[in-house]
């Protein structure tokens, strides 16, 4: 999701509390704060040695020791009033992907991209997800694209010579 989007659906839904799935049925506690905001500019060389260049806004999420078994989230107008804060302060890049960097004691620290939102009841339920490694130069570096493997099992099976029905 590009920030530009992600302000969207904020402003859009200025009246709901705002809710973090960082993995499915898991949720950033209630206790959790803006901390930061990052304006990222990648300048990257791939295993290929192919140049990239990209953007990345990064909003960093943590829950406050201090406020353990809180129930209320923080409402998307008072998250909307942070990120608005930061952006007089230091320009988006609203065409920039926007992450979430989040962690707890029992999930690593990561940087998690923004997969879907869902509006259910009064909440805005922001879903987050992991995003894998990968080689951008799997055609140069000789990397076969995966395919679906078929058993000899299968093969001997369905054959017209095979023994099923």
């Amino acid at each position: 999701m590009k920030t530009q989007e992600l302000f969207k659906v904020l402003e859009q839904n200025q009246d709901k509390s705002l809710l973090f799935e960082y993995a499915p049925n898991l949720l950033v506690g209630a206790n959790y704060h803006i901390t930061e905001v990052k304006h990222l500019a990648i300048d990257s060389v791939d295993c290929g040695s192919q140049v990239d260049a990209w953007k990345e806004t990064i909003i960093q999420l943590w829950e406050s020791p201090n406020e353990l078994g809180k129930t209320e989230y923080m409402s998307v107008y008072k998250a909307l009033a942070i990120l608005n804060k930061v952006g007089k302060m230091k320009s988006y890049d609203l065409d920039a992907e926007v992450k979430f960097e989040y962690s707890n004691a029992t999930f690593h620290t990561a940087q998690l991209f923004v997969n879907d939102f869902e509006i259910r009841g009064n909440n805005l339920i922001v879903k987050l997800a992991i995003e894998k490694t990968d080689c951008k130069a799997k055609e140069l570096c000789g990397v076969p694209e995966p395919t679906e493997a078929v058993s000899k099992e299968a093969e001997v099976c369905c054959s017209p010579d095979g023994n099923c029905c």
